[in-house]
């Protein structure tokens, strides 16, 4: 799980729809164990904390129109799922339902406690949104070599044709000595 990713990693505070919508989304390959994230959350994780909660390691799977799958251990979970009897479509809702138990005890101790929520804040402060660049439209010109001069005597109330001919002059002496060449 990679803390860079939000969606990769479950916060102690997150709340009940936003496990269960990453435990949904989360990686399972039916009847694949290697990288399975869920089969190992549950190895590493859930089991060990079954022990402090209940005495016992242990994880229940409740299916429906059938009798539990209760495992006392990680082999014959292992088992069941590379058997496909236990299938990512039963994992992860009772992954979901073990993970709540251990964490809303965590969640409502932390939202009764003022203390708690100060250091919070403290330790993560909320930022403020950066603002977005305004963007400038590039002055790219037109698709027409000459058009500028063109709006520009146009502006001047001539037409460009007009323009052209009274501007430069009446013949090329005069034109040469506008354009002060010598």
């Amino acid at each position: 799980m990679s803390s860079s990713d939000p969606n990769s990693k479950i916060d102690l505070l997150d709340l009940p729809e936003v496990t269960a919508r990453k435990i949904k989304k989360a990686n399972a390959p039916p009847k694949e164990l290697e990288n399975n994230g869920l089969v190992s959350f549950v190895e590493h994780v859930l089991f060990p904390a079954s022990l402090l909660l209940d005495g016992e390691r242990s994880f229940k799977v409740d299916r429906e129109g059938a009798e539990p799958l209760v495992y006392k251990g990680i082999e014959s979970l292992k088992q069941d799922y590379a058997a496909d009897v236990l299938t990512p479509q039963l994992l992860k809702p009772a992954v979901n339902l073990a993970l709540r138990r251990l964490l809303d005890p965590i969640q409502n101790e932390f939202t009764s406690s003022p203390e708690w929520q100060e250091i919070e804040k403290k330790a993560y402060p909320i930022e403020a949104p950066k603002e977005k660049k305004q963007k400038t439209k590039k002055d790219k010109g037109s698709k027409y070599p000459g058009a500028a001069k063109a709006e520009e005597q146009a502006e001047q109330g001539k037409e460009p044709s007009q323009a052209t001919a009274s501007d430069v002059g009446k013949s090329a002496s005069e034109a040469m000595d506008m354009l002060s060449v010598q």
